[in-house]
């Protein structure tokens, strides 16, 4: 009962931080006058009243939490902040059920930028901000944002940032106080968000979509104000500015605040996974593009061929989920192997999807040398990463964590084949929402949305988002018998 009233008195805390994200689309609607101002009210209102009253009643529970309630809080925080972040879309879009509320936020949060919802063009434009906004907030994690101001309620955050971190280099600490690192990487994630918003109007969007695209590309969440995704625009400018933040996002925040601290563009030459990320992309697009090029009568110059399958390869790679074209009519290949870019090519500590480059890197590092012993058995090479060696104990919670995602993969297929979907939207459509990509192929591709899924498909969805968003391990320990054990 003490280990439920510790975490109810952090969750409590974390709502009242929570309601603070509602006063950006608030203002907004106040500014532009579309009347939406009252329903960001309401669910602010909701948020802080109710953290209130649940911080209150257990703060004699107040105390640093162990590991296990560290997963537990993150699961519990994610889901009870996407259910306040829905209260907007219920109170002020029309007919909209429940079921899809929760998908749009959780969507928004997990920065999967999968949608339900037709007609973007025609939403107040405070409504369309808060999709983009919770984006933004996801996108570093709102966990890690509150660890920088919780401290100051007197609650400790180390273990929060250690069940949120993505990847498996959690072991490394960017400062001595993890509450400065969490601040400087918000400080880094803002500028750079203010950068892309002055370019993105400088190459020809206005402000409210340069606003809303800049929040969606540095989270790598993908969401657009308009069904037609970046295709609508029609701009190779536009997409020139968002396929270079998309790539800096894509990159290891860590290793962005390490290059400003040293002052030195050194530190990405030397971060093997960064170089992994970058060139697997870019080789991607140009491959595709000449494979696109061979097929006439979708291409028949070179050009807009190397402009969709760059722009695409780096969309869906960085797991963000743009679309400059309708990726679902290319060969099957072309559009499989976008999909598959959205599974390894971001970085840990960056605000994208997927597996990440690192176990990427470690899995091939580990059966080189696994050949090697067939080869040499008494011979011992360490495995190394930046020329790091790589502690025994991460290369088998690597292994783990892809045996575990395996499983997910394969369990959510055949329960979406079990619900009568066809097999390449089942496919592609779990590929997706696990690695927090989008869009799919077949009927969930970027023509389309989730908006035809039944409400049993959509809330496995969600819960899929959120398993993927913190990466499996972190969800899943609080399913196992050890975990509940005293």
């Amino acid at each position: 009962m003490n280990r439920i009233s510790a975490i109810a008195h952090v969750l409590g805390g974390l709502w009242m931080v929570f309601a603070a994200t509602f006063l950006l689309p608030l203002a907004w609607s106040l500014g532009v006058g579309d009347g939406m101002h009252g329903s960001f009210v309401i669910a602010a209102s909701a948020s802080f009243l109710s953290g209130l009253v649940l911080f209150v009643a257990t703060r004699s529970s107040k105390r640093e939490l162990h590991p296990r309630e560290g997963c537990l809080l993150v699961v519990l925080g994610w889901f009870s902040m996407i259910g306040l972040a829905s209260v907007p879309f219920l109170l002020a879009i029309p007919g909209i059920s429940v079921t899809d509320a929760f998908f749009e936020a959780t969507s928004g949060l997990t920065t999967t930028g999968a949608t339900v919802i037709s007609g973007l063009e025609f939403l107040p434009q405070s409504i369309n901000l808060w999709r983009h906004a919770l984006q933004w907030y996801g996108g570093m994690g709102i966990i890690v944002l509150a660890v920088a101001i919780l401290p100051l309620l007197g609650v400790g955050g180390m273990q929060l940032f250690k069940a949120e971190t993505p990847g498996p280099m959690k072991e490394g600490k960017l400062t001595p106080r993890i509450t400065q690192a969490a601040k400087y990487l918000w400080l880094i994630y803002a500028s750079l968000t203010v950068a892309c918003i002055l370019a993105l109007r400088v190459a020809g969007m206005n402000w409210f979509e340069s606003v809303a695209h800049a929040f969606s590309a540095l989270a790598l969440g993908g969401f657009s104000t308009r069904d037609g995704s970046i295709e609508s625009f029609n701009s190779v400018s536009i997409e020139v500015v968002l396929g270079v933040f998309m790539m800096i996002a894509v990159t290891n925040f860590a290793t962005h605040f390490t290059a400003l601290r040293q002052r030195s563009l050194k530190v990405y030459v030397h971060d093997n996974e960064a170089f992994a990320s970058w060139t697997l992309i870019f080789l991607s697009g140009l491959g595709l593009a000449l494979y696109l090029w061979g097929h006439e009568h979708l291409y028949p110059d070179f050009v807009p061929a190397l402009r969709h399958a760059l722009f695409n390869a780096v969309a869906l790679g960085t797991s963000t989920g743009y679309a400059s074209t309708d990726y679902g009519i290319w060969p099957i290949f072309a559009g499989a192997w976008i999909m598959f870019l959205g599974c390894i090519a971001s970085s840990a500590g960056s605000t994208g999807g997927g597996i990440k480059m690192i176990r990427a890197l470690i899995l091939v590092k580990q059966a080189r040398r696994e050949l090697g012993r067939i080869v040499h058995p008494k011979q011992i090479k360490p495995l190394t990463i930046n020329g790091q060696a790589i502690p025994t104990k991460v290369v088998l919670s690597v292994l783990g964590f892809m045996l575990l995602y395996g499983a997910t993969i394969t369990l959510l297929t055949f329960v979406m084949l079990g619900t009568g979907m066809d097999f390449l939207s089942a496919v592609t459509g779990v590929v997706s929402i696990v690695n927090n990509i989008g869009p799919a192929l077949g009927t969930l591709g970027p023509s389309g949305n989730y908006a035809h899924l039944s409400d049993f498909q959509t809330w496995v969805f969600a819960i899929g988002m959120v398993a993927g968003r913190l990466e499996l391990l972190t969800f899943a320990v609080i399913f196992t018998a050890a975990f509940w054990r005293r």
